[in-house]
């Protein structure tokens, strides 16, 4: 009797292991992208799918598209192109106000 329940637990073990392995990590880090694309403004530096690096110019949210300020010349992507933000609008503005508050002191 136990060998007839045998393959069947093992196939279930090995489907528990490659979820914890593979799919929810990748939900994960599927959701932080999704996350990053959100908080998306312009000024924002960006790395492209493509390695190719920018500033956010224009965000357009009905079609989904980015246009990136690439030294001079505007390129239009789809959203899900950029990869990653290197540098933020808003921590930028912080840095120079701190370096600002210093230089004064």
């Amino acid at each position: 009797m136990i060998q007839n329940y045998s393959g069947f637990i093992i196939l279930i073990v090995l489907f528990a292991i490659m979820y914890f392995l593979v799919i929810r990590p990748q939900k994960k880090q599927q959701q932080k992208h999704a996350e990053t694309l959100k908080q998306l403004q312009k000024g924002d530096h960006v790395v492209t799918i493509g390695r190719l690096h920018g500033i956010v110019d224009d965000i357009n949210e009905e079609e989904k598209t980015v246009t990136l300020d690439c030294d001079g010349i505007y390129l239009v992507f789809d959203l899900t192109a950029v990869a990653k933000v290197t540098e933020r609008v808003a921590e930028a503005k912080s840095e120079e106000t701190s370096e600002v508050k210093e230089d004064k002191e």
